[in-house]
């Protein structure tokens, strides 16, 4: 229905649609992978090893709770509990290491320890006791 020259909201809608459509249709093909890196079997550029997964959330969180100075609650922050744990080995050692070094160095312990910590959970795998073990 038109009045004056002006279309309704839905013709205008329609065709907001119409035009957005190819639009939408390209930016739903930007993850899915190459046919070549398909075929290769080669992953996705936005795999993240589980290892390293953890070890970043684990030193996100680690940073948050030393400078915070409270720990929160493992599930609010997305951690399983074995994350948890490996959370308060490290936070524990940087806030040594801060007392002795200082704030840069209990961060870079706070890489270093949350990597390896991170890389013997994951050594064999995937952790056993399930998701948020």
């Amino acid at each position: 229905m038109t009045t004056r020259g002006h279309l309704s909201w839905g013709a205008a809608l329609c065709g907001a649609l119409l035009l957005s459509g190819p639009l939408i249709s390209g930016c739903a093909d930007a993850d899915r992978p190459t046919d070549e890196a398909a075929a290769s079997g080669a992953p996705s550029p936005h795999t993240t090893a589980p290892a390293d997964l953890c070890a970043r959330i684990v030193a996100h969180w680690s940073r948050e709770v030393l400078d915070s100075g409270t720990y929160g609650d493992y599930q609010s922050m997305g951690l399983s509990n074995g994350q948890y744990e490996i959370l308060i080995a490290v936070v524990d050692a940087a806030r040594a290491e801060r007392e002795r070094h200082g704030s840069a160095a209990a961060r870079r312990l706070i890489d270093r320890q949350a990597h390896r910590h991170c890389a013997d959970r994951h050594r064999a795998g995937e952790p056993t006791g399930g998701p948020w073990s």
